[in-house]
């Protein structure tokens, strides 16, 4: 094990950050029983009469399998839904990339599932950072989600007898996992877009695509609005409500390469951080080990590979350096090296994302890899090559199930390979890498889905609530759709049952009228630079550093080093960046400006949360912080808590407040899947 201290040194801490008061979630009743607190909690929330329902307005911005969910069912229940996207239909949600699956426990399968086991295993996945009461919750609501898209029409998986089918996903020993072959979320986002169609053909919800959140108004110490930029002609409008939601999914795009769609971003979230906002756990960051991997080094998108591949594919690599060139099927079964079947023989190939994550790096750093080799540079600016890809095999699942079953389950996953590497997976085996998929960090949020804003709620990928420090794969779609239709619907009611007694606020509130001019001049800031760099090539080299010391390993000195570039290079951004046009038209440059310019001050905060945790858990991993066997090592007693950090002025160092981790009914162990 490590023999490093596992605690920042005081004089490292003070230079990065100060340390304020501990915060609780009050709204779980941790007096009574686990699978108590969410009826409880249900029942002691207070509720709105319908007939004042349709006097109040709630902004939900973000129309994926969290907002959109979230948007049809209180339109549904009769409120006032004013929703926005950035794209120009609903149906462009990111969620529709989600490929394999959604978790719940229904025990389908006669394998020993139960609410209490995709309890534990999505705590332990997430290796002891999450929250239990939340998890348990989503757990134990996950059943009435396939019920709720079931009678949506969604055409999840059947076997032959007519039963939904189920299979297996990483880190459990059961098949709990429902798919829509390699288009669950797609699937699941038509059905959510169905409802919420219906709702906006009724009149209760209000749809505005292509508007971008650029702020949020803050007035008397709760949220009553945002700020839009319409995208096509630049307008800048103010809206009003009497709640706001933030649904905007993850921040994954800070490293310029990820799996991401290229317009997700952070920009909402950060702009309430801005704004009194807590983030929690921001570097807690998922590396996806199912990626397809980089060709270039002009590339700007990643691909994934569902990770139910993983449930037929057998993942290796050539036990010599000198095979890594060769045709694989040339390579014989004595000389491959299934290592994660090898090191882990219990859950084998379905071990959790960030385990096999790191054993894929692990084995391309010892020379291992296959494939093209490309260009890396060390953090001593040593340049070489190096091939960054391992093999997921499926010659042994063709062989024992044929081939047009593979088809059946994986057919436009392997299309989709064959497409973008020329390659058919179904003669050769694929060729896989890590890439940044996911991010558990988000707004920190109560058990009410409340942010530590009055009156401004966060669901889906945009908050930190429910995975700790690695997610489960399946369990993203589970959230998303859990906090749109089944949570938030039932909490937001007991704040804005006080609706009434907040004063109007329009245009002229003087919270308004600040949150405008500095869109406005962000805008103009950003149009009068006209520097040299564009903003890709910022973007990128932010990627970079992040990738390189904020990455799948990361340790003092480099996070530190990686501090001092994001700030030199956001001096750089606001000193000599180039966004052409103007802001009325259709502008994706300065789109892309304004949301690097939230990425630069998040990656900052990234590597500090980073720096302060120092132990490894999940798909955190501190070098100081590994077992003899490099398993992740953490420090219960030291770093059980969530990170929420507090905004305090740009150039002054954030807040760190921790909120202690209480398990009541779990016990904490050192993770092990072998």
């Amino acid at each position: 094990m490590s023999v490093t201290s596992k605690e920042t040194s005081p004089e490292l801490a003070a230079q990065y950050w100060q340390v304020g008061d501990e915060i609780h979630d009050t709204k779980a009743d941790h007096g009574v029983p686990i699978e108590k607190i969410w009826p409880d909690r249900q029942f002691t929330s207070r509720l709105v009469n319908p007939a004042n329902r349709r006097k109040m307005t709630v902004i939900i911005v973000g129309t994926g399998l969290a907002g959109g969910a979230a948007a049809a069912t209180l339109g549904e229940a009769g409120y006032r839904v004013e929703n926005f996207c950035y794209q120009d239909s609903p149906r462009r949600a990111h969620s529709i990339a989600a490929q394999g699956g959604i978790n719940a426990a229904k025990n389908y399968k006669y394998d020993g599932d139960s609410v209490y086991r995709l309890f534990y295993d999505t705590v332990k996945g997430g290796d002891y950072r999450a929250r239990e009461t939340n998890v348990y919750r989503l757990a134990a609501v996950s059943a009435n989600i396939i019920d709720q898209c079931v009678a949506q029409g969604v055409p999840f998986a059947r076997e032959y007898g007519g039963l939904l089918d189920n299979r297996s996903f990483g880190g459990v020993q059961v098949q709990r996992t429902f798919y829509a072959r390699g288009q669950t979320g797609q699937q699941l986002l038509i059905g959510a877009y169905q409802a919420l169609e219906r709702q906006v053909n009724a009149g209760t919800v209000h749809m505005h695509t292509r508007h971008e959140m650029v702020e949020v108004v803050v007035a008397d110490g709760r949220a009553r609005g945002i700020i839009t930029r319409d995208m096509v002609t630049g307008k800048i409008e103010e809206w009003f409500g009497d709640a706001v939601v933030l649904a905007t999914g993850g921040y994954g795009n800070v490293f310029f390469l990820s799996t991401n769609a290229m317009g997700c971003n952070v920009t909402a979230n950060w702009r309430a951080h801005r704004k009194g906002a807590f983030f929690g756990n921001p570097c807690f960051t998922q590396i996806h080990p199912t990626c397809i991997p980089v060709a270039g080094e002009n590339q700007s998108k990643l691909t994934l590979m569902s990770e139910s591949l993983r449930n037929d594919g057998r993942i290796w690599v050539p036990k010599k350096a000198e095979d890594c060139e060769k045709d694989p099927r040339q390579i014989p079964e004595e000389d491959r090296d299934y290592y994660l079947e090898r090191i882990y023989p219990s859950f084998g190939n379905l071990v959790p994302r960030d385990i096999a994550s790191r054993q894929a790096k692990y084995r391309c750093d010892e020379g291992l890899g296959v494939g093209p080799k490309v260009k890396e540079v060390d953090s001593d600016g040593t340049e070489h090559m190096r091939s960054r890809g391992v093999y997921l095999d499926f010659s042994e699942a063709i062989q024992r199930l044929g081939k047009d079953a593979v088809e059946k389950k994986y057919g436009n996953l392997f299309d989709m390979y064959q497409r973008i590497t020329d390659e058919n997976p179904y003669e050769v085996p694929m060729r896989i890498y890590p890439a940044v998929h996911y991010t558990m960090g988000g707004l920190w949020v109560d058990y009410d889905l409340q942010s530590t804003i009055p009156g401004l709620f966060v669901t889906g990928e945009a908050n930190f609530s429910d995975h700790g420090a690695n997610r489960l794969g399946a369990s993203a779609l589970m959230q998303g759709l859990a906090d749109g239709y089944f949570v938030l619907p039932n909490t937001i009611t007991d704040y804005l049952a006080d609706s009434p007694k907040f004063s109007k606020i329009d245009q002229k509130h003087p919270a308004a009228i600040e949150a405008r001019q500095a869109v406005e001049s962000r805008v103009n800031k950003l149009l009068s630079i006209n520097g040299s760099r564009t903003v890709d090539s910022i973007h990128k080299e932010l990627g970079h550093i992040m990738w390189e010391y904020c990455g799948m390993e990361r340790n003092e000195a480099g996070l530190t080093k990686a501090i001092g570039l994001i700030r030199n290079l956001r001096n750089e951004f606001w000193t000599n960046v180039k966004v052409t046009g103007v802001n009325e038209e259709l502008n994706q440059t300065l789109e892309r400006a304004g949301r690097l310019a939230d990425f630069l001050e998040l990656g900052e905060l990234m590597c500090v949360d980073a720096l302060h945790r120092r132990e490894s858990c999940g798909g955190h991993f501190r070098a100081e912080s590994q077992t003899e066997e490099g398993e992740a090592l953490r420090h219960d007693d030291t770093y059980q808590y969530v990170a929420a950090w507090e905004w305090t002025g740009e150039g002054h160092k954030p807040v760190l407040h921790k909120e202690p981790l209480i398990y009541k009914s779990i016990q904490v162990k050192q993770r092990s899947y072998k």
